[in-house]
């Protein structure tokens, strides 16, 4: 069904290209129309990001420019969508960095956890000049264009356990996303780590298959996951970095001036997804502590003792992705 919605897409696309050479003739002036996908709910950042990139695409190019979006893994999951994008079907896509380890596996920089402690530190890592300019020759070797990061905050913990020590995570069954870094994370903080489909977890919390799980915090309200947990531990292991991206192939066979719309377009759209991350973490945690659920904030003690327990799995992110790429994304702009 998803390859079907993935043609029907690229279609859509051939017959608005060719309405597009229609106007042209009669006004002499070029119109474009793409479609943009991602694998994320409608109330999500992943979706404020990418109408927010839609929305300056049409008002930078007077209107001549339209992008369609197609949210909820409509036209592919994450890993169709990587390919979707680089052969040109599906142009733009906005996802998570962490499907894109198996495309790129530099990207498990990304995976790097306990790494900062504000996500003002995690965004100016990524800012940082040298750093960002490195992301985006990886995304150019392997046939996209990186147009923006943008974030959801960081992942959290839920849990039925009070968590305030290390050795409180010890025996917790969490699930997790399917992702070898992910799990050898909470398999360094002593837990049992799951990996499960996230429509099965609300009901693998109700029924105690699992005793916990992480998420950013608005994946945790639009799931309703906190109503089966007495706690929301900020455990702040990873940040949830967004990436909005297009075809390497398209972007370079537009001229200079579309070029530069679609750029500053996704400049100005990651400055709002940011700004709007920051507004609904503070909504959500309100939600969840409203309605009943505990929220812990650990000790810098803790956290550091959470890092240290990581110092494997550091070294071996760093055998997979390089020491200097490691070395700037740790310390770059800290």
């Amino acid at each position: 069904m998803r390859v079907f919605c993935i043609l029907l897409a690229a279609l859509l696309t051939v017959c608005m290209a060719g309405c597009a050479k229609e106007k042209e003739s009669k006004d002499d002036v070029q119109t474009y129309s793409w479609p943009l996908g991602t694998g994320s709910p409608e109330d999500t950042v992943t979706q404020v990001f990418a109408e927010k990139f839609a929305e300056e695409v049409e008002n930078l190019s007077d209107g001549r420019m339209h992008i369609e979006i197609y949210p909820n893994s409509t036209v592919g999951n994450d890993r169709e969508l990587l390919e979707s994008c680089k052969e040109g079907d599906i142009p733009f896509v906005v996802q998570s960095t962490a499907p894109q380890v198996s495309f790129m596996p530099e990207m498990a920089v990304f995976d790097l956890p306990v790494a900062f402690q504000t996500i003002e530190e995690a965004r100016a890592a990524v800012d940082n000049p040298e750093f960002y300019e490195k992301i985006v020759n990886i995304f150019e070797q392997n046939g996209y264009q990186l147009l923006g990061m943008a974030d959801q905050g960081f992942r959290v913990m839920t849990t039925n356990k009070k968590i305030t020590k290390l050795s409180d995570f010890k025996g917790q069954k969490i699930r997790t996303m399917e992702n070898a870094n992910h799990l050898a994370f909470w398999q360094a903080l002593g837990t049992n780590p799951t990996p499960m489909a996230f429509s099965e977890v609300y009901i693998g919390l109700q029924q105690n298959t699992i005793d916990a799980e992480e998420n950013p915090c608005e994946v945790i309200v639009s799931g309703k996951l906190y109503e089966q947990q007495d706690y929301v531990v900020e455990t702040n292991h990873l940040p949830h970095y967004i990436s909005l991206y297009v075809s390497d192939e398209l972007f370079q066979g537009l001229d200079e001036k579309h070029q530069e719309i679609i750029t500053e377009a996704g400049a100005i759209a990651t400055a709002y997804a940011r700004q709007q991350a920051d507004e609904r973490v503070d909504d959500r945690m309100q939600i969840m502590e409203e309605s009943g659920t505990e929220v812990i904030e650990l000790s810098d003690e803790v956290f550091e003792e959470m890092r240290k327990v990581c110092e494997p799995l550091y070294e071996e992110i760093q055998g997979q992705v390089g020491d200097e790429l490691v070395e700037l994304y740790i310390s770059g702009e800290k």
